[in-house]
This record gives C-alpha cells, structure tokens and sequence, in this order.
C-alpha cells in the first residue's frame, strides 16, 4: 500500500495557524471524544447510491457524505444471513479516496485476484460490513483543522454506518474496528487516544514515531548517495552464505554513512531494494519544510561550521546540481502513468484526482535526477516548485507539494523549467539537527558525553508536528479500546524500532494492565507494503503480511467480543537500535510461523551443473496460532514459488512441519533458493488470514569443465 506513506500535509496552512486552531477546538468539545457527541460538521449525511453488486463478492453497496463538507463515504454491507454484528474501516495513509478498497475492471475480471480481495471480500467472510471515508477532503492535503482528516471525519462516517446498519439489519450496535498503516496507523492512534465507544479496537501497522518525518527519511536519503555503488556488495555480505562483513572494502565515508543509518534502526537486509529508495515521502515534503525553515536551506547548510554543507565532502561536491534550465517536451497524467508496467504512482498521482504524474525534459543534467527541485520559470504554474521522486526511462516522476497542487492543472508542454538539487542534499542530513528528548535513542549517536548535541539545532522540531497533523492527537499511548500492532521486521520506511517507542507509551499508561488492552506482533520478511513485491526475485527476501492483517481484525473482535484473549506479543529486543527476535516459534510468539531452510545441511552449498542439492526445510507455528497449511519451493530464485513441497507434520496439532527435496541446477551461477511456508488458524478453506514466512539459502553452482 504504498499510498501507506507517512507524510500527512495541509494545502497552504502554517504550524502556527494549525495549533491554534487545534487549541480551539479542544476547548469547545468534550476529550476524548465520545460516541455521544455531536460533531457540529457532520450533522446532514446523505446517500447517493444505494445498489446491490456481486463483484468481488455479493454485497450491497452504499455511497453518501455529509452535506456543507467533503467528506465522503462508501459501505459495503454484507447479506443479512452472513453478518455478524461488526464492521471493518481500513485507514488510507493520505486523504482523498472513498472506494480504495474497490476492485478495478480488470481485477474483477481475474477470479483469482477477486477471490483474494483483501478487503470487501475478506471483511464478508469475516462477517461484517466494510466502510470507507475519504477522511473528510477530496484531495490528499487535510483540511486547516487537522483534527478533522485525523479521526473526526472517520468517526462520522462510522457514527452513521451504525445507523444504517440497524436500518438494514434490525437494531443493534455493530461493533467497529479501524485499520490503517504508515500514515493510516498515525492515525489509528488518534482514533485510539482521541475518542471512546466509537471503535472498540484499532491495528495500527508499519507506524512511524513522532520525530519520524522527515529524519527516517533523510537518513535513508543520506545513506543511498554515499553508498550507492556499494550496495551490491553490501547486499552480498548481508545474504546467507556469504561469510563476509557488511562494511568490507568501505571507504571511511561511506563506512560511516551506513552505520548511521543502522544505528538509526533501518533494517539492513531492506538494502536490497537500495535502487528505489533514498527519497520516497521525502518528495512531498520539502517544500513545507523549506518554508518552515528556509534559513538552512537558502544559507546555513552551506556556509556555516558544523554543517556538512559549509565543508562538503568530495561526493557532496559532485553530486550537486545547480540552476540547470531546460524545457518540459511530455506531460504524462495519472490515470495514464497507472496502466505503465513497473511504475508505482507518487502520493500527488493517488486519490481521485487526474495530475501530472510523469515529465520528460528536453535535456537533463544526469540521468540521477531523485530529489531535484524543477522550479517553473513560465507558464500557468511560473514560480511553483515540483520534486523529482524518480526517473523511469527518459520519464521524470514527479511529486506535488500543496502549494503547488492548485497550478498543475496548468502545466504546459513547453514551459521553461530550472533544476536544483540543493534542496534535497541539504535535506539528507537535516536529521542531525533535529535531536528529540533522550527518549528517542536513534539519536544518540548525535549526542555527546554530556548528552547534549554535537550539531547545530534548527529552532523547531518538524517531526512532532507533523505527526499530530497525521493524527489529529499527541502521540502518548492513552488508548481506548484494544490494539493489537503489526510491525514489519524489513520496513524500509517505518523502522521496526519505532513500533518499540509506542509499545513504551502504553505500557506506560496501563502497567500492569497492558496484556488486557494490547499486543505488538512483529512480521519478519516483511517491508512497508503490505502485499509486497507484486513478482520477480524480491518475492524470494519478503512477502505479503496482509493474513497477518487479516487474522489481527480476527483476533481483536474475538478479544472484544467474546473475551477471547489473542496470541501474546512477539517476544523481541531492541540492540542499537535494531530489532532482534528468538530464533524458535515457541521462544518468539507472535503469530507469525518460523521457517528455518538448509542446502547440503547448511547455508551454502558449493556443487557443480546437474549436482543434486539436498533442500531441507523446517516450519513452526507458535502455540496456538494454528497449524502448517502450505510450503513452496523457489529454487531459481525467480519469485514464482513453482513446486510445492510434501508436508511431514510431526505432531497431531500440525505446529511443526518438515519438508525436503532435491534439484540440480543446470547452468552456473549464485542462486538463492527459499522456502515459503504458511500457517492458518481457520479451517474454512479460504486464502485469508493465512500467515507467511520464508527463508533463503545460498547455492554456488561452477561449470563442470
């Protein structure tokens, strides 16, 4: 769901304006919110469409809002013989869309795509109504008050979804339950701190921290310039078998370069997806951190001491790029931009709305453009500033801050444009002035002895608030309700230590009560995006968490409902920073099954073409998560997981399974054959809630002459 990036904005609003308006706001209502209380916005829903639908699955569909606002919603209700007096309301990351969880016409068209829908359909099966809101904007920037986009606009939707479904069903309160990742479980959280008896539970997942953004996102950026002709080797030392250290035949730049994105908590086996990385959410955010702080881009990053600027870097010196101007040749929009094989939409491209989403210029600088600033220099949009998020082909992607937003829509080919990267190599290091209090220890290698910072600090934290703009609330794990939160192990934008932080928060708050109202699972395998790598060869190193998903939403209504207490957190610590788990199921927790794969009994195998290879695999399911349901064989390292292997269990329960095989390879090469198991709970025949896990081993294969 990389629409499940973090960054939150507000078109045209200071930090100034918006706490105010927050203050005021506060004042005037009951906190937290409860489900009593009138919200004077959302007092005159409406319905547009009201119809029955068979695809994905049968349902009856229903579309409205609230008049004299934006905010829109869509329901999809079950028939009355399959609900089960609950709903479930997925969380989008930015604002702006209503029917996200709709399947396009070609999906609908797939069988197989549509059986495996992980929302309308999987909320049908699980007996209850799916809703939607658009978070109360139709664009992806929030409103001035943030509060709204944050969890109002979302507690009115599931405020009237209530009504309806006693209208439909007889009366009854349905229980609710929210879900949203990145900045969806920013989200959440609000949903959790802010209000009470709206939602009975919420699973935030792949969360950031308050002073996340744009610090993850800097470092990261950082890291990828210093190191990015190294990174093949690095992913080398990092997979099985190689008997070598990450930062082997590193320089003294780049070695520390990646120890600071380490120590930072990036997980360093994300590397391997090193070539999409480095800017990411960074793209819609700098020109709001450009007028928030203008003084470090426009001067002190370059002139004054203590700054990388003031005395760069030999790299630093190359890799800027100043006041290159040229003309826009191709304008390629958004609904386009979707039909292109292998490219993945920015934020602006995301929503309802049809913008520019690709450029292509008449000459460019280097083929390197990430991060670049193109300023307008004529044209409707003359004097707005865009950033390069990617380059794909001789095809610029382009992401769209809010204060150029409202201009796009007069982007011309032929407008004259000038590109600058200085901007975002100011930003790279940004992180280092931005030191929060000593609860946050990925900052410390920015402290000295005596605690205090050893770089120059800019005046204002921009982490903090731009999370209480995501949320609508100060993150500090008062919740309401029950949360269970899912953490990926390999989370390229949310490190795993973050999940950490508001783990403290609420144990802070209920001590000794934190079993009854909380759990933390931790995904291993397991990036940003819930569905993963959608084909090829990364399908080897991670893969879907979105059973996991599934079966927290499972487990929270049985906890809520039924008192049915759910699998026990995953049983972790945090060393520098980085998340390390048990070896063993038992010993881990969680839900997730453990999958331990060997070649020739290890690691590495060395053979020669046609040698066979003994594979032998090893699955565990933690106590009472379920049973060993499917193992697959990739051999070829090509992410297809073609042959599926023979399960063994060794015990009626079906927690502990074995599987082996053998395969010669007929050409030589390095290969990475994995094993990708799955466990499940239910027996209901069905793809949901089943949970996934894998692991890879290293097979050198040499010719026979």
């Amino acid at each position: 769901m990389i629409t499940r990036r973090h960054a939150m904005f507000l078109a045209g609003a200071s930090a100034v304006a918006l706490s105010r308006a927050s203050r005021a706001f506060a004042a005037d209502r009951p906190y937290p919110q409860p489900a009593d209380w009138v919200d004077p916005l959302f007092t005159e829903p409406f319905i547009d469409i009201d119809e029955w639908r068979d695809k994905p699955v049968r349902h009856r569909y229903v579309h409205g809002g609230f008049k004299g606002t934006e905010c829109l919603f869509s329901i999809y209700f079950p028939p009355k013989e399959q609900y089960q007096r609950r709903f479930f309301q997925p969380v989008a990351a930015i604002s702006g869309g209503e029917n996200t969880a709709q399947l396009t016409d070609a999906q609908l068209a797939d069988p197989d795509i549509a059986h495996k829908d992980t929302t309308i359909g999987f909320a049908v099966a699980s007996g209850a109504y799916l809703l939607e809101s658009n978070q109360g904007s139709k664009t992806r920037y929030p409103n001035a008050d943030h509060t709204i986009t944050g969890y109002r606009a979302s507690a009115a939707a599931a405020k009237h979804s209530r009504a309806l479904a006693a209208e439909m069903y007889g009366s009854h309160r349905p229980y609710g339950y929210a879900y949203g990742g990145s900045g969806g479980g920013f989200k959440t959280y609000g949903f959790a701190q802010s209000t009470t008896g709206i939602w009975d539970g919420v699973v935030p997942y792949v969360c950031g921290i308050p002073n996340a953004i744009p610090s993850v996102m800097s470092v990261e950026a950082h890291a990828v310039r210093v190191l990015k002709s190294k990174f093949p080797a690095i992913n080398d030392a990092i997979d099985p078998g190689s008997n070598r250290d990450m930062y082997a035949g590193l320089n003294d730049e780049e070695r520390a370069a990646l120890v600071e994105v380490t120590r930072f908590g990036f997980p360093p086996r994300t590397w391997f997806a090193y070539q999409r990385l480095g800017y990411g959410p960074l793209s819609g955010l700098i020109d709001e951190i450009v007028e928030m702080d203008p003084e470090y881009f426009s001067h002190d990053f370059w002139s004054v001491p203590g700054y990388l600027g003031a005395n760069p870097p030999e790299s630093l010196k190359r890799a800027r790029i100043q006041h290159f101007k040229t003309t826009i040749t191709k304008i390629v929009m958004s609904d386009e931009a979707k039909k292109m094989a292998g490219f993945r939409l920015t934020m602006s491209a995301v929503g309802t709305n049809v913008v520019p989403a690709l450029v292509k210029f008449a000459s460019m600088p280097t083929p390197d453009l990430m991060g670049s600033t193109v300023t307008f220099a004529s044209g409707g949009a003359k004097g707005q500033k865009i950033s390069v998020s990617a380059v794909v082909g001789d095809l610029a992607a382009i992401d769209i801050g809010p204060f150029a937003f409202p201009y796009m829509k007069d982007l011309k080919v032929g407008d004259d444009v000038e590109i600058d990267n200085s901007i975002f190599l100011a930003a790279q290091t940004y992180h280092r002035h931005q030191v929060p209090s000593a609860d946050f220890p990925e900052w410390d290698q920015y402290r000295g002895p005596d605690g205090k910072p050893i770089y120059p600090q800019r005046p204002k934290l921009i982490g903090p608030w731009v999370a209480e703009r995501a949320s609508g609330a100060i993150l500090n794990g008062h919740i309401h309700g029950k949360m269970i939160m899912v953490e990926s192990m390999m989370d390229e934008y949310a490190n795993p230590v973050h999940a950490d932080w508001y783990h403290t928060q609420v144990k802070d708050v209920l001590g000794s009560r934190l079993d009854d109202s909380y759990r933390l699972w931790y995904t291993d395998h397991a990036i940003h995006s819930p569905s993963g790598p959608a084909a090829g060869p990364d399908r080897t190193r991670v893969l879907s968490y979105n059973g996991v998903l599934e079966q927290a939403l499972r487990d929270l209504s049985a906890w809520v409902e039924k008192g049915v207490p759910p699998p026990t957190s995953t049983s972790y610590k945090v060393v520098d920073c980085q998340i390390q788990v048990p070896p063993g199921a038992a010993e881990r927790k969680g839900i997730q099954p453990v999958v331990k794969l060997t070649a020739n009994g290890g690691m590495r195998a060395d053979v020669k073409v046609g040698q066979s290879v003994s594979f032998s695999g090893v699955v565990e399911v933690p106590p009472g998560t379920g049973k060993v349901v499917m193992a697959d064989w990739d051999f070829e390292g090509t992410g297809d997981y073609p042959v599926a292997g023979e399960i063994k269990t060794s015990d009626a329960s079906g927690t502990r399974a074995t599987v082996s095989t053998t395969y010669s390879f007929t050409k030589p090469g390095t290969y990475f054959p994995a094993l990708r198991a799955g466990s499940q709970r239910s027996s209901d025949n069905t793809p949901y809630a089943r949970v996934m896990n894998l692991d890879r081993v290293r097979v050198v294969v040499t010719s026979t002459v």
